[in-house]
């Protein structure tokens, strides 16, 4: 059986291979070699490589991401269909979406035998990418937001569109179910692995939020509908030179979700908390502006203040459960965004905006 461009391993980036991606754009382009640049493994194993071709137009440069080496990581991807779904987003989702990504080049999934997306590196346009553990200034943060406020706003309440269904749908719940069923396991390991970097009063509250999780994702969705990132932090961002734009990576976790949430775990994780604390009031106070200015009614302050605290617990269960887990993120980077995301949750007493 004939499987396209879909392959397991880095080993299987033949020029063959290039050739099969670089026909459904240009059949005359000849393909003549193929080096692997790196290879990194964590939620997706994600290599870079150089192609050469004889093409002035098509990139050289490209980042391929497979499903994962590392069996934990696979273990916890694959039931949701991870990389499937961010395949899929980019094949059907991506052209409307109002913001910078990197150009895709091909990008296939089938079941039973796996996904494999191929994008344009970023560095072939100047991209410069950002990394899980930077920390972003007000400026910065400010070019985010008014993104994330944009990206928002063009899909709001749009969950009933027939083209977005599927964002809600199976694989979605599914992943929650099984977030929910490992919750309590994962949480106390993470907390364990986390050591003195979680406040011990936090402790208590975090396994009552893992214990009620199916409860609190009720309450999280409660709210109107757009599409959402759902994993916005530093190390899916990337830039300009100049840092004038700021473009997203990673769109595994796309789903229909609350806007808000974006918000949250963006600046619960890639502002040190010092930063955060002084300036998230005028960030938040700058995302409802926006909307407000893209036709989009009945945005209070104050409650979305009050939304922007429930959702700050997601971002603090995400790092956790990352570390629980193992080989998805640089370990370091992970306990910085633990630290960070614990600061959050502490400072604004997260854990009382849920209907535990």
């Amino acid at each position: 059986m004939k499987h396209g461009i879909l392959v397991r391993k880095p080993s299987d980036l033949t020029v063959d291979w290039a050739q099969q991606v670089v026909n459904q754009h240009d059949s005359n382009v000849i393909v003549t070699g193929v080096e692997i640049v790196a290879v990194e493994v964590g939620t997706t194993t994600r290599v870079r490589v150089t192609v050469d071709h004889d093409s002035a137009k098509l990139p050289k440069s490209w980042f391929v991401k497979l499903p994962s080496l590392a069996w934990r990581a696979r273990m916890i991807t694959s039931l949701p269909r991870l990389l499937h779904t961010e395949v899929r987003f980019y094949n059907e989702v991506a052209r409307s979406v109002p913001v910078t990504m990197p150009v895709c080049l091909a990008a296939q999934s089938q079941f039973g035998y796996g996904s494999t997306l191929v994008l344009a590196n970023i560095t072939e346009f100047q991209g410069i990418p950002s990394d899980s553990g930077d920390s972003l200034t007000r400026s910065q943060s400010v070019l985010v937001v008014e993104q994330l406020a944009r990206f928002h706003g063009h899909f709001w309440n749009t969950g009933h569109h027939p083209n977005h269904r599927w964002l809600t749908g199976s694989v979605r719940r599914l992943e929650d179910s099984l977030g929910s069923a490992l919750a309590v396991p994962l949480m106390k390991r993470g907390l364990t692995l986390a050591g003195k970097t979680i406040p011990s009063a936090l402790h208590k509250p975090a396994l009552r939020y893992a214990r009620n999780r199916r409860e609190v994702m009720r309450f999280l969705t409660q709210a109107p509908q757009t599409l959402i990132h759902h994993d916005c932090h530093s190390g899916n961002l990337f830039w300009n030179k100049d840092k004038s734009y700021v473009g997203f990576l990673d769109w595994q976790l796309v789903r229909m979700g609350e806007g808000v949430s974006d918000v949250a775990y963006f600046l619960a994780t890639a502002l040190k908390p010092e930063v955060r604390q002084q300036h998230e009031l005028e960030l938040l106070a700058i995302y409802g502006q926006i909307l407000t200015a893209n036709g989009i009614v009945d945005i209070n302050n104050e409650a979305l203040v009050q939304r922007y605290r429930a959702h700050l617990t997601y971002a603090f269960e995400a790092m956790i459960i990352t570390l629980a887990v193992g080989g998805m993120m640089d370990v370091e980077h992970n306990l910085e965004l633990i630290r960070r995301t614990a600061a959050a949750v502490d400072a604004l007493d997260a854990f009382s905006a849920l209907p535990l």
